[in-house]
């Protein structure tokens, strides 16, 4: 936990997921207040961009694309994050 992902080697896959930003007060979550993707587009390539500028590997997502993304977490910790 004391290297950062650089000197780890770290790889890292960039999916967008417009999902994560979702209204929940009520039983159905609405996504109204999330990027349109004449926003959301450019902030996601900017960030592929940014951190392969940085010197990472990065393997990406399809914008707005249905994507079946797993995940094996291999680390001495998980963190999840929970809000009111």
């Amino acid at each position: 936990m004391n290297i950062d992902p650089m000197s780890a080697g770290a790889e890292l896959l960039i999916v967008s997921q417009f999902t994560l930003y979702a209204d929940t007060k009520s039983r159905r979550p609405g996504f109204t207040q999330a990027a349109g993707p004449a926003i959301a587009i450019p902030l996601y390539e900017l960030v592929i961009k940014e951190c392969e500028n940085r010197g990472f590997n990065v393997k990406t997502g399809i914008f707005g694309a249905e994507m079946k993304v797993s995940s094996v977490n291999d680390g001495p910790v998980t963190i999840i994050l929970e809000t009111d």
